[in-house]
């Protein structure tokens, strides 16, 4: 019998949490929060900040059964799915994806985005990095500290930062592979551990059933067998904010959790001589207990019930929840993960685990996300993006059939589309083409640079911006431009 995802809220109650006690192990005081908290107002009233949602699809998407459609096409390209007309005239896309097409008036795809790796830790490694290349020095699932740092670090380390709150996020969970390890890419690399993103880890599964890993809704799908899974389960849990200058630990629950906490972290300040260190820990801190919208934007699954059916009462739902509360709390960038190896990694079974699985939260979420920002205020000031790490084969593919029931696509780092909304955008538009086939950019080619160039231009980062590694060697934030006919 199959079980439904469940969150379990392990929150701590305010006053438990405010303690003197308890705070006098962090070196706190009741004046401290009450001093974050006037600030906090304060940065509520100021004027709307610069924010970025970046939506990571791991696995990568089909091209052609999303955004590129090519019903035209030879038989053995075009896939199952036919393609609708959306708001905008002379756009369409996957019928699977009704309520995306009735927002077209809010986004802009990009059909032109390439590069030439067909290899998921590569790929990754770029499209979070930014590069279209990766260097001799980069090393497959093996995160170093002299790998490019991720766009979500940079962003963090060279925007404005609006409070004490994080200024980049990953959730729900950094990206696995399950018989191989942790991706690289997605890390502060030369950046500098102080600058690593926090990564809110809120899921708690079994990470060696590659089929089951990452956000998914609802439902576990068994990928080899084509069916759902009828003995796992699935939680997305209380986050636990993982970062070097760490700020409280899973999942602590007394005194003694606590105190083992800022032990860990004094050793760690005192092993990086990392200067004013214990004051960002000691600001984050009183940030999380003593900000409202913070502690509302962990505690999704508390959410109006009439949000949670808006979003998908899911991992997609929850996770792109709280991301835009994280934006509104005043995190600059936030990247949302949809999806861990195998979710969008659809070598076999391609079209039912779209059809039935994967575009209905999608195009559910990504909906309510993008409705939610405009009746907040903060759509024009919040630029969403959405990609992979590649796209997919044009041609079907049937080479893993004695796994899999039904056919695929396999790995294609020439073109993807990525989808823009917000943030100024020019929205009802198509930037680029792919060829007949869907194979190769056609017109306007534009690189995993451009991308991140984007990113950084929509979050008002100065395009003559520096980033710096550990030994005060400086670095262009931007590689190439952005985007322009985005916003043009």
């Amino acid at each position: 019998m199959n079980r439904k995802a469940e969150f379990r809220s392990n929150a701590i109650p305010r006053r438990t949490v405010l303690q003197a006690g308890t705070l006098g192990l962090l070196g706190l005081s009741m004046a401290d929060v009450a001093a974050w908290r006037a600030r906090a107002a304060d940065v509520s009233t100021s004027a709307r900040h610069r924010a970025v949602i970046y939506i990571f699809l791991t696995g990568g998407l089909s091209q052609h059964d999303s955004f590129d459609m090519k019903p035209d096409g030879p038989a053995d390209f075009k896939g199952e799915f036919n393609p609708i007309a959306t708001r905008t005239p002379g756009i369409q896309i996957c019928e699977h994806m009704p309520l995306l097409a009735q927002r077209s008036d809010r986004w802009a795809l990009l059909r032109s985005l390439t590069h030439n790796i067909n290899d998921h830790n590569a790929g990754m490694y770029m499209m979070l990095t930014g590069k279209s290349a990766v260097p001799p020095t980069y090393r497959s699932m093996t995160p170093q500290s002299i790998d490019a740092p991720c766009i979500a670090a940079i962003a963090g380390a060279t925007s404005v930062r609006r409070n004490h709150l994080p200024p980049s996020v990953v959730l729900p969970e950094k990206l696995y592979h399950s018989n191989s390890g942790t991706f690289s890419g997605q890390f502060a690399g030369l950046l500098g551990r102080k600058h690593e993103p926090w990564f809110i880890e809120a899921t708690d599964k079994p990470h060696a059933y590659h089929s089951y890993s990452g956000a998914f809704p609802k439902y576990l799908f068994n990928l080899h067998k084509g069916e759902p899974a009828d003995k796992l389960d699935w939680r997305f849990e209380v986050p636990n904010l993982t970062l070097p200058e760490g700020v409280l630990a899973p999942r602590f629950r007394d005194r003694r959790d606590i105190l083992s906490i800022v032990e860990n972290q004094q050793r760690h300040l005192e092993e990086t001589a990392s200067v004013g260190g214990y004051d960002r820990i000691r600001q984050s801190v009183i940030s999380l207990m003593a900000d409202s919208k913070v502690r509302e934007a962990f505690d999704v699954r508390q959410a109006d019930p009439k949000l949670l059916a808006r979003y998908g009462d899911n991992s997609f739902g929850w996770s792109l929840l709280m991301a835009r509360r994280l934006i509104e709390a005043g995190v600059n960038m936030v990247q949302v993960n949809l999806g861990n190896f195998g979710s969008w990694d659809l070598h076999g079974n391609n079209f039912p685990m779209l059809k039935n699985f994967l575009f209905p939260p999608t195009d559910l979420a990504v909906s309510a996300l993008l409705d939610d920002l405009q009746e907040s205020g903060l759509f024009d000031s919040t630029l969403v993006v959405m990609a992979g790490e590649f796209g997919r084969t044009p041609r079907i593919s049937h080479i893993a059939r004695e796994i899999y029931k039904t056919p695929g696509r396999d790995h294609w780092g020439p073109v993807q589309t990525a989808l823009f909304a917000g943030g100024g955008v020019r929205s009802g538009t198509v930037i680029g083409s792919s060829d007949r086939n869907g194979a190769y950019p056609a017109t306007d080619p534009q690189t995993p640079e451009n991308f991140a160039a984007t990113i950084y231009q929509a979050l008002g980062i100065p395009h003559d911006a520096v980033w710096h590694d550990a030994t005060g060697r400086p670095y262009s934030v931007y590689e190439a431009k952005p985007i322009e006919r985005l916003f043009v």
